[in-house]
């Protein structure tokens, strides 16, 4: 059984600027991956630290990333941000 995915206001926003610098394909590719099983490794998928404590998150290259939370109980992955958390 896979997850849905749930997208934040930030996640779609950040979706088109994927798109608008060519990222969108391989954030595309994550996306397939986590809907059918965001336990996977490769990718590999790193726990954050800090105020994202509890969140996940897995490289669209060196600068960007998709920080989502797996919800087990509703099956439901929530994504937060698919672009860089340092600006």
């Amino acid at each position: 059984m896979g997850y849905k995915l749930k997208f934040s206001k930030y996640a779609l926003k950040d979706a088109k600027k994927l798109e608008a610098c060519g990222l969108d394909k391989k954030a595309k590719e994550i996306l397939k991956i986590l809907k059918e099983n965001p336990h996977q490794n490769p990718p590999p998928y790193e726990k954050l630290k800090g105020d994202l404590q509890g969140k996940l998150s897995r490289r669209i290259n060196i600068q960007h990333r998709i920080i989502y939370e797996i919800l087990e109980d509703e099956h439901i992955i929530k994504m937060y941000r698919m672009w860089t958390h340092y600006e």
